[in-house]
């Protein structure tokens, strides 16, 4: 069992959300920050570094707007949609992006390949979210 979802075990108040898909999302969350952060780096040291840039650029933003929303998930307790339904999206949206970028390379670089796992498995853990929040 995931961190996220021991905490979620451990609330007074309940949320309106199953636990499993709150938990979910927030550990594809934390997993693709960091497969992300690792990808950066391993990019950085590659020979065709220009060919890099977009993936870098995309794994750096990935990294950012997963690790919000991953924050801002776990304070799920009197959440405001108006806050959380758009972070969703925007993760969504970024995993979408990096995924792809990613995919590009994941035959000429392992690590791109897990990135873009991740970054799959973020992505529909985020949109299972979204369909749990409505």
């Amino acid at each position: 069992m995931s961190y996220a979802r021991q905490m979620l075990d451990t609330f007074s108040r309940t949320v309106n959300v199953d636990p499993g898909v709150l938990a979910a999302a927030t550990d594809a969350m934390s997993d693709c920050a960091q497969a992300c952060t690792a990808d950066n780096a391993a990019d950085l040291g590659e020979h065709n570094l220009a060919e890099m840039v977009r993936c870098i650029r995309l794994c750096l933003d990935c990294t950012d707007v997963c690790n919000a929303a991953q924050a801002v998930t776990s304070r799920l307790v009197d959440y405001d949609p108006a806050v959380l339904r758009p972070l969703l999206e925007s993760c969504v949206a970024i995993c979408r992006s990096c995924g792809d970028e990613c995919e590009r390379h994941a035959k000429m670089h392992a690590h791109c390949r897990v990135c873009a796992e991740a970054c799959r498995r973020c992505e529909q853990a985020c949109r299972a979210l979204l369909d749990a929040l409505r």
